[in-house]
């Protein structure tokens, strides 16, 4: 079961420890746009990662504190998602079918 999280730590060390790397779409990001982020895994063979490109942590994390967003992940997996707060809230109570 999805795991949700808002903690850099946490995100960080789940990500670390799958070969996770912070990324941006490629082509939202430019100059001071860090553009839609996510989290790829370039080892991982399934893994969609031609369109994105590599991001600081730091620049991941104020990206995802300016868009108020949550981390979805499994904790023994790779699976994650990258959700809007509001959507972690109402699936706290009880809107499973909530989405961004």
């Amino acid at each position: 079961m999805a795991e949700a999280t808002t903690d850099h730590d946490t995100i960080r060390k789940w990500a670390d420890g799958k070969g996770g790397k912070p990324a941006a779409v490629e082509r939202t990001h430019g100059g001071d746009n860090v553009g839609i982020i996510r989290i790829m895994f370039p080892d991982a063979q399934q893994s969609e990662h031609e369109a994105l490109t590599e991001i600081s942590w730091d620049e991941f994390f104020r990206q995802f504190e300016e868009s108020n967003l949550a981390l979805l992940y499994e904790p023994d997996s790779m699976f994650s998602k990258i959700v809007g707060r509001d959507t972690v809230e109402k699936r706290e109570h009880g809107e499973h079918g909530a989405h961004r």
